[in-house]
């Protein structure tokens, strides 16, 4: 199939032809082989049929195809979709034209030229029509619809647009679910949800950009300086600006382009450079700040066509996600000696500042304000901190030591944070799926324990009612971890 070799590298040779043509039709002319037949007697081969040329023809387009297939991350709708289903479609039927007078070489090629077109077919229809695909479509919609009821719309309206903290956490929210969908490794799916990130992203950016703008000191008084005045109609074209951009980076602007947009921004830099500002400071600071302004917007409309023309949106060769996973491969270590030295009743084996140095290096990988980097980065800090608290915990289960007068709540508090200590180890160890029994007896023995905190009464134990807290959300963490390691989610 096609999709073998679809996904490693976009200029392979398409390989079905390997099969078809035993070294390819220019090869065929030096010698011709002859099969053997099971019975003895040899099969004829066709190199220089016409029909066996026809379907070379048809490989060598269907591989001219193939990249286009595994990179596409549209939707079945798009303009480039029905193109290469057409396409396609056309080799199909092209295919199947093809006269092999009844000869079983003929057919056998046929058949398996037939295949590889479907294969891409299928590839491409699986990608369009893929569950995480149309989640990250409706994700999108959401936020084009609270951008277009929010920004867009109002601005087009002669109003002015409701830029506040609230619209920015409700992106960053759907910034976030963007982040969670799956795309089980395919390029189209990567593609896709680095495109609609890469947009999100840019439009919070420049929505938090007119938050910040909002509480900046008034422009200048056209008093001051007679520049002062184009200055500030400039930024009257920025802000008309900004809200073009954020419809173009949302599919909400029917007319404009990047283009043009891009043409009107530079304008306005052309025009600042213009003007004699006569050493003063203050206008000049002035015409500075406005620059930078446009300069942030031209930002934005380059990375609007990123996700197109790069492959950024392979997460594996950034050396910032390289980074953090080697302080998973080492923190994988660590754990696995706090494992096997806890089993063993030894407490000795205590990386707590080798852990803690970790957390320090994650802390200074650059993330480049990508959200799946920094999801990535917060997964690994959770994996340190699980073992760091498991350490914490078995510290302080060793140093206990009650006294005859302590509050039976409070004891009963401590049993519970006994088996905790014992089931987290097991999910530090856990390395299995949801779907596994183990997992799901896991489950049940943490919730248990949740319902065991639940009962305890404090009876007006202060230091209870704090313990029980402390444990309660120990156990949730617990949970949430093995989750955090089940979920099988990807950059």
């Amino acid at each position: 199939m096609a999709v073998r070799w679809l996904c490693s590298l976009f200029g392979k040779p398409f390989d079905g032809g390997k099969r078809m043509d035993h070294g390819g039709p220019q090869q065929q002319h030096h010698h011709q082989p002859q099969q053997q037949h099971p019975m003895g007697q040899q099969q004829p081969y066709y190199p220089q049929h016409p029909a066996m040329m026809r379907l070379y023809e048809v490989q060598r387009d269907a591989a001219a195809l193939g990249p286009q297939v595994c990179t596409f991350g549209g939707l079945q709708n798009d303009r480039d979709y029905k193109r290469l289903e057409r396409d396609l479609t056309q080799l199909l039927l092209q295919v199947d034209q093809v006269d092999t007078e009844g000869k079983a070489e003929l057919q056998g090629a046929r058949k398996r030229a037939a295949q590889e077109v479907e294969g891409l077919l299928r590839y491409l229809e699986e990608n369009a029509t893929h569950p995480s695909r149309l989640a990250m479509e409706e994700l999108s919609n959401e936020a084009r619809r609270l951008v277009d009821e929010r920004v867009v719309a109002p601005q087009r309206a002669g109003g002015v647009a409701e830029i506040n903290d609230e619209l920015v956490d409700m992106l960053q929210e759907l910034v976030l679910r963007l982040t969670q969908v799956k795309t089980e490794g395919r390029v189209p799916l990567r593609k896709a949800r680095y495109r609609a990130l890469t947009r999100l992203c840019a439009v919070q950016d420049v929505i938090e950009g007119r938050t910040e703008q909002q509480t900046l000191s008034l422009p200048l008084s056209e008093e001051t300086h007679e520049a002062v005045h184009h200055i500030n109609q400039v930024m009257v074209k920025v802000s008309v600006a900004r809200g073009q951009l954020v419809a173009l980076l949302m599919g909400l602007s029917g007319r404009d382009s990047c283009a043009h947009l891009s043409r009107i921004l530079t304008e306005m830099q052309v025009e600042l450079d213009a003007l004699d500002v006569s050493g003063n400071t203050a206008i000049r600071n002035y015409r500075k700040q406005v620059v930078e302004e446009i300069n942030g917007l031209l930002k934005h409309l380059d990375l609007e066509v990123e996700g197109d023309d790069t492959r950024r949106y392979d997460l594996a060769q950034n050396n910032s996600i390289r980074e953090i996973e080697a302080v998973r491969a080492h923190v994988s270590h660590l754990r696995e000696g706090v494992l096997r030295h806890c089993m063993m009743g030894d407490m000795g084996f205590r990386p707590k500042a080798e852990l803690q140095s970790l957390l320090t290096h994650l802390d200074q990988v650059d993330t480049a304000k990508n959200p799946c980097i920094r999801e990535a980065r917060r997964r690994a800090v959770v994996e340190v901190q699980a073992v760091i608290t498991f350490l914490d915990l078995r510290e302080a289960l060793a140093r206990r030591q009650p006294g005859p007068n302590e509050h039976p709540s409070h004891r009963a508090v401590w049993l519970v944070l006994g088996s905790l200590s014992d089931l987290q180890a097991q999910v530090l160890g856990f390395d299995g799926k949801r779907a596994d029994k183990s997992y799901m007896m896991l489950e049940e023995l943490l919730t248990k324990q949740l319902l065991a905190l639940d009962a305890v009464d404090p009876q007006g134990d202060e230091m209870t009612k704090m313990a029980r807290k402390q444990a309660v959300k120990f156990a949730q963490n617990i949970l949430n971890y093995l989750d955090m390691k089940t979920d099988e989610w990807e950059y």
